[in-house]
């Protein structure tokens, strides 16, 4: 069964903070923990799972490898933590805080984009390089990204002194939180520049050049470090996301690495074999169709397909040749096909053995009933 997306395992977006991320670990753990949940296996299975996921958001190496590769970037890595991880190891991490260790580099440093490009099944194959524009937030520069009117300067928040910190006393433990007046920044701003209202940041859009990689699918991501919104001051801009999703093809249907197409062929062809002309993603190829083949039969081409983005494997064509009936017939064709059909009758059930089996299996259906 398909692993879920460790971001809905958590109930946290694509963009979350590690501090969100924190949040949502520790509400969920703390829920289904086996030591509240005895004799459940639903809660002990859905806690391997919300450990599994945090451990992987949690780090910011492996949570760059899953947003660009999904599950096969991470899968080893998160393996091995879930299966060291234990009790101790959860409520070290979600109360480490507690204790003054704040993390959460991450928390300022800019958000994360994300951005769908639709692509063809021939550029998804063999790779593209598209232009794109984003809309993103970059440093305003009437004040130079301080928020404050130009001449003027922010000034030191007197709850925290600067430090974007606050110390509450809870019993025997010293609690830090984020300063609730300047949100952590440190400073506070009396004369708001003008152009950005203080935020210091200003909507412009950017091109790109993305650089698709020969064989992404559907759900694919391409990162663009450091194309995301601007961060705090001092601190790195988030990253760009470039997520593919492929448009419909009119021949193709793709599942993994392996094409699929359904051909209509004439009823005379799977009668007396005969040898057609397909297409594939690297041109034409001859597929020869045997004497008394049936309809919807599924001839495999290998090598046919896509190559792995990852691996390099190569993918198989699977072509469904499908009877289409004849239309807008002559009196003359009707006859001779009825000439035709009478000639079948006359050979019995040697014709179509298919049909008399499904004859004898009606008439025993039929007294088994009456019996």
């Amino acid at each position: 069964m398909a692993k879920q997306d460790y971001y809905e395992t958590l109930g946290v977006s694509r963009n979350a903070s590690d501090q969100e991320i924190k949040q949502a670990y520790r509400r969920l753990a703390m829920k289904y923990h086996p030591d509240r949940n005895e004799s459940s296996k639903e809660a002990e299975s859905r806690f391997k799972e919300i450990q599994e996921a945090y451990s992987v958001l949690s780090d910011e190496q492996k949570r760059s490898l899953y947003d660009q590769f999904g599950h096969a970037g991470v899968d080893q890595a998160a393996g091995a933590a879930g299966a060291a991880g234990g009790f101790g190891d959860i409520f070290g991490d979600i109360f480490g805080d507690i204790f003054g260790n704040s993390g959460g580099a991450r928390q300022n440093r800019g958000v994360d984009l994300q951005y769908k490009l639709n692509l063809t099944l021939e550029e998804a194959v063999f790779g593209v390089e598209k232009q794109i524009r984003i809309p993103r937030n970059v440093t305003c520069s009437t004040c130079d990204g301080s928020g404050a009117r130009p001449g003027t300067q922010p000034s030191t928040c007197d709850t925290c002194q600067g430090q974007g910190q606050i110390r509450m006393q809870q019993g025997f433990f010293s609690v830090q939180r984020t300063c609730p007046k300047c949100r952590g920044t440190g400073s506070v701003i009396k004369d708001p520049c003008s152009s950005c209202q203080g935020n210091g940041m200003a909507r412009k859009e950017k091109t790109l050049s993305v650089k698709i990689p020969a064989g992404v699918d559907s759900g694919d991501q391409v990162r663009l470090s450091g194309e995301g919104d601007i961060g705090q001051p001092g601190h790195a801009p988030g990253d760009l996301y470039v997520q593919v999703r492929l448009i419909k093809h009119s021949i193709f249907d793709r599942d993994g690495d392996d094409l699929y197409c359904e051909i209509p062929v004439g009823f005379t062809t799977l009668a007396l074999g005969g040898e057609l002309q397909i297409p594939t993603l690297a041109g034409r190829a001859n597929l020869k169709v045997p004497a008394e083949s049936q309809s919807e039969k599924v001839f495999r081409l290998k090598g046919k397909g896509v190559r792995n983005v990852r691996s390099g494997a190569q993918g198989d064509l699977y072509c469904k040749v499908v009877v289409e009936t004849p239309v807008n017939l002559t009196e003359e064709q009707k006859k001779l096909l009825k000439t035709f059909e009478e000639s079948l009758n006359q050979g019995g059930h040697k014709h179509a053995p298919k049909s008399r089996s499904w004859s004898e299996r009606i008439k025993s259906f039929f007294d088994e009933i009456v019996s």
